[in-house]
């Protein structure tokens, strides 16, 4: 296990795997669950609970994998878990305009009013008469 490195995170490298542990009071169980979700395609992830509050990150590589390798893929993971973080807390801190928004633009334009609309619309319209003599199924022919 590295003490401090250039990821500034403790992490430890065995068999195509590098390993982590995230505290939830920094990052959320959701932005944990979101930057794993994005890593998914590219190696195995593992995600296990060795105490409370703490989640244990396991990426296993594919294939072969150097451990410089698997240091930039846990990079690349940090850095996704500050994204997720980010989108997380302003998800959060939007939610109720989101809902206003929503609820606002079902109540001020009700679909049901456009189709009654367009519906009246094409009964106040009169049709021609057509000189091919095509029948409309609508219509009655008086033979």
């Amino acid at each position: 296990m590295s003490d401090e490195n250039q990821l500034q995170m403790q992490y430890d490298v065995q068999e195509r795997t590098i390993r982590c542990i995230i505290d939830e009071t920094l990052y959320p169980l959701e932005a944990i669950y979101g930057a794993s979700y994005l890593f998914i395609d590219r190696c195995f992830v593992f995600l296990e609970r060795p105490e409370d509050k703490k989640v244990q990150v396991s990426l296993r590589s594919k294939q072969e994998a150097s451990e410089d390798e698997l240091e930039a893929l846990l990079g690349e993971f940090a850095n996704e878990l500050l994204n997720q973080v980010l989108r997380w807390r302003v998800s959060e801190a939007t939610a109720q305009i989101r809902e206003y928004t929503m609820a606002r633009a079902f109540v001020s334009h009700p679909a049901q009013t456009s189709i009654d609309a367009l519906l009246a619309e094409l009964d106040a319209e009169e049709l021609e008469e057509d000189e091919l003599e095509i029948s409309v199924p609508w219509e009655t022919n008086d033979v």
